[in-house]
């Protein structure tokens, strides 16, 4: 890569209302719809900062992404016409494989309200088996990933205890 390269955004976001069709009765957002607007807000950010089309790359590659397991958190509601900031980023990858934390935040970005971990299997689009990376996306994923998050498979609980340590000495003022 030149010089002049552009480095990526690591940690896209963006904000979202929160619409009354996706709320329960209490005026929450249903759980299951955590995971459309983590994902609707992934794919928004790999397409805005990373000029990744997950349906070209299908097309393109004759690979993609699939889930193999999600981990969610649920912490503070999300609320019926509130703004929440949801940031994503890559925390861990291998040849085939891929982790993306998913943080939903009060719009102002001071209170946790949920944290998902993607997990990701590339796998060929013909077949469903699992596929290694191209050199190509190999050093894309390498420039985007977070590696001040140290991912450990089991460590999701101790994410969200940190995480949520974090926010609340950032709001208390004592950064450190």
């Amino acid at each position: 890569m030149s010089s002049s390269h552009t480095p990526l955004v690591q940690t896209p976001e963006t904000t979202y209302r929160v619409h009354f069709q996706d709320c329960d009765m209490m005026g929450h957002l249903n759980n299951a719809r955590y995971l459309d607007y983590f994902l609707n807000a992934r794919e928004d950010h790999t397409t805005e900062h990373y000029a990744l089309n997950l349906g070209q790359v299908a097309s393109t590659l004759g690979a993609s992404w699939v889930i193999t397991k999600h981990h969610i958190s649920y912490l503070r509601p999300a609320l019926h016409s509130e703004t929440v900031r949801i940031k994503s980023q890559l925390i861990h990858f291998d040849n085939s494989n891929l982790v993306v934390e998913m943080q939903m935040l009060s719009e102002d970005g001071t209170r946790l309200k949920a944290l998902l971990w993607s997990e990701m299997t590339f796998v060929k689009v013909s077949t469903g088996t699992r596929t290694d990376h191209s050199d190509d996306l190999m050093d894309m994923l390498d420039e985007v990933d977070v590696e001040d998050v140290s991912y450990d498979p089991d460590g999701f609980d101790d994410r969200v205890r940190s995480l949520r340590k974090q926010l609340k000495r950032e709001r208390a003022g004592h950064d450190d």
